[in-house]
């Protein structure tokens, strides 16, 4: 991976953060999104260039294409061509789909599916050109055997997927790879903020026993990202636990 460009998008979340990390050791040269109201971006490019990491982050939304584009664009000017894609944006908006409103599904679906559309059609172009390329998509255990309340998460996190094994097949012989992991539950500060009675019943449903640590997931990653895993493509990585397998 060294001196190769990587683009995370979501990249300054719990796991989008460690993801950043893992390439960075791995000599990538990297570049995160956030969005203006939701997320820090200075304070947490300030907290990461103390622990030594020098990133590049650039503002915008994902979720429409043209941000998406002029995202791409600020971080090629900066650091050239994009190598390396993590589609990591994502949000859930949850209910139960008889009392889920039109805004709930539009935003999800929006965040989480579109966004992988938006982004990946500003870099697919050029990594065909060079031939190489890694695209790797950030999908979820729910998005496989699906999550009462979850509607919207579920089917865009699902259709990441389809997303990934259609175009792994029309990249492969170009050389570039498409690959989807499926997170569980995972210790973000996020995820530990909940009560610890209702994170103690989460945990239960996991056979491994505890969460997931956010540096396995962006282990996985860089593992997908180097280019000793080529002919690795159209491939789901579970990382559950033993809490979904199928």
């Amino acid at each position: 991976m060294k001196g190769k460009v990587a683009l995370v998008t979501g990249g300054t979340g719990g796991i989008g953060t460690e993801i950043c990390k893992a390439l960075a050791n791995g000599g990538c040269k990297v570049a995160a999104t956030w969005l203006k109201g939701v997320d820090d971006g200075d304070g947490w490019l300030a907290k990461l260039k103390a622990e030594g990491f020098d990133f590049v982050i650039v503002e915008g939304d994902v979720s429409k294409f043209d941000s998406a584009a002029a995202i791409v664009k600020e971080v090629e000017a900066k650091l050239g061509p994009v190598d390396i894609l993590v589609n990591g944006a994502g949000i859930t908006k949850d209910g139960f789909f008889h009392k889920m409103k039109w805004e709930q599904w539009e935003a999800v679906l929006r965040t989480n599916l579109d966004s992988v559309f938006n982004t990946t059609r500003q870099v697919i172009e050029g990594m065909r050109q060079r031939g190489y390329g890694r695209i790797i998509n950030i999908s979820s255990v729910n998005g496989q055997k699906g999550q009462a309340g979850q509607a919207n998460y579920s089917a865009s996190k699902a259709g990441m997927h389809g997303f990934t094994m259609a175009l792994a097949q029309e990249a492969a012989s170009k050389g570039i790879t498409v690959n989807t992991i499926s997170p569980g539950y995972v210790a973000t500060s996020m995820v530990m903020a909940i009560k610890e009675e209702v994170r103690n019943e989460l945990i239960k449903q996991i056979p491994a026993g505890r969460l997931a640590k956010p540096e396995e997931i962006a282990w996985t990653v860089a593992f997908l990202a180097d280019d000793r895993s080529a002919f690795i493509t159209g491939a789901n990585i579970a990382i559950n636990g033993g809490m979904y397998m199928g």
